[in-house]
């Protein structure tokens, strides 16, 4: 079965979507807060909606009885199978790898699988600005974010561990295909992309590619493939961003049909953003314009220069004035779990960087601090070298706390580099950070992996990180 409208260069499923999924059957794979959006927007539009869960727990179990009471039918444990041999369509979760054998089976059978953003963008014509990268994404769209928001504009944010897209959409009652807003600003992961048809932003913006999910993809260049795809349904008259100091960036955005603006930390761009000295400045559209100076900027770390460069870009692209952007990086708050300061006890500062959920991520965080770092590090390993931590380490590093399931590749990696001490839980490493800071230490919490051995997810293990750090007496 094709996808009706595939081929088309309208979709018409963006113009009459009641024409096409009224009472036809779809079913959403996957009950997170994605899959509950895709399955409440299809429900709007008339569509009979079944979701099926593999993974079974109080929560989705309590999900489930919610929508059987909205009219959505609600599958759980090992029916994947039976849930979607009636679909014409199949909207799966970005937890569900492309390698699931009923996955496999419906694209044998010409079923279309599609993701959560991809169906989202069938039901408007709001321009996407959409991030994608290994590090730095959620910051990045959220100063993007501020930044039109200051600049007066009706902006939604959200994506990828945020708001689901489909949340942008207006349903039927609303009478009109075009939400209030004026731009989207979406994260998007390498998953998502991973489904993606139609899926067109008018500005693309690639970050950064450090090995990541290699847990998941089965390689680098699987991984690579599925960022690529951000630029895949862009034409001449769309924008692309990137991250000219990333050489693979570089090749992966040489074919992509759109215009390119680039940023860099090392020096002048032809057309972009750059910094020269300690000033971030313009090339984006004609000339060479200081913007503002690195010390105006609220967030630590190069990297995070890099992502007010990309912010400033699309605020410039979207016709925001200089003003308004300086204003909206600097009244953007610290990000939760993204080098977020905890507390100063006896001295002694804690950082929580749950958020860095893989060793590129921690590197950087690593470097943003010149004071003496005492590192908690450790959790479920996503296929990431810890040794590449080693030189940081060894010259900025005191003390290396290690918990989780990655403790012995961590030992194995980095044992020889600096003295290490093994925790069992979260607590335990805060009490061996602990004795082992003086005051004027940092004690960085930045894990270097994922957080499911453990927790529920990074929110969950950033969160007991700060109430541990909260109850120090």
């Amino acid at each position: 079965m094709a996808l009706e409208g595939v081929q088309e260069s309208v979709n018409p499923m963006r113009v009459n979507p009641i024409r096409h999924w009224k009472g036809r059957p779809v079913t959403v794979f996957g009950l997170g807060r994605s899959g509950e959006s895709a399955a409440n927007l299809l429900l709007a539009w008339g569509a009979e909606v079944t979701i099926v869960e593999e993974c079974v727990t109080d929560e989705v179990q309590q999900t489930r009885d919610r929508l059987l009471q909205e009219g959505i039918k609600v599958l759980l444990g090992d029916v994947a199978e039976e849930g979607c041999s009636r679909a014409e369509l199949v909207v799966v979760s970005p937890g569900v790898p492309k390698e699931h054998r009923v996955i496999r089976n419906l694209q044998k059978r010409g079923v279309p699988v599609i993701g959560e953003i991809e169906l989202a963008s069938w039901f408007t014509e709001v321009p996407i600005i959409a991030v994608t990268g290994t590090n730095g994404k959620s910051t990045t769209v959220r100063l993007i974010g501020a930044i039109l928001q200051q600049s007066g504009k009706n902006v939604f944010v959200g994506g990828n561990l945020g708001t689901p897209l489909c949340e942008a959409v207006p349903r039927p009652e609303a009478h009109s295909m075009q939400p209030g807003y004026e731009w989207i600003v979406a994260e998007v992961s390498s998953f998502q992309l991973e489904t993606i048809h139609h899926f067109r932003p008018s500005i693309a913006i690639l970050l950064n590619v450090t090995p990541d999910h290699l847990d998941r993809h089965p390689n680098k260049d699987d991984y690579i493939a599925a960022k690529q795809r951000i630029f895949e349904n862009q034409t001449a008259s769309d924008m692309a961003v990137i991250n000219w100091d990333d050489c693979e960036v570089r090749s992966m955005a040489s074919k992509a049909p759109s215009r390119m603006y680039a940023f860099s930390l090392k020096g002048p761009v032809e057309r972009g953003l750059y910094v020269d000295q300690e000033t971030i400045r313009s090339r984006m559209n004609g000339g060479d314009v200081p913007i503002m100076t690195r010390d105006q900027l609220p967030l630590r770390g190069d990297h995070n220069v890099a992502n007010a460069m990309v912010a400033i870009g699309v605020g410039l692209l979207c016709g925001c004035s200089i003003p308004d952007i300086v204003q909206g990086l600097q009244r953007t708050p610290t990000f939760e779990h993204a080098l977020e300061p905890v507390r100063e006890w006896q001295g002694i500062r804690f950082i929580n960087d749950s958020k860095g959920t893989n060793v590129d991520a921690t590197l950087k965080a690593i470097q943003s601090f010149q004071e003496p770092l005492i590192l908690i590090v450790g959790g479920k390993d996503k296929g990431g070298d810890f040794s590449q931590l080693a030189e940081s380490i060894r010259h900025g590093v005191k003390h290396l706390v290690v918990i989780g399931e990655a403790t012995p590749k961590i030992q194995a990696a980095l044992g020889s580099v600096k003295p290490l001490t093994v925790a069992t839980t979260l607590t335990e490493a805060v009490a061996q950070a602990v004795r082992a800071a003086v005051p004027g230490d940092v004690v960085l919490f930045s894990p270097a992996c994922a957080s499911f051995d453990m927790f529920r997810n990074y929110h969950h293990r950033g969160l007991e990180f700060k109430r541990i750090v909260g109850e120090l007496p």
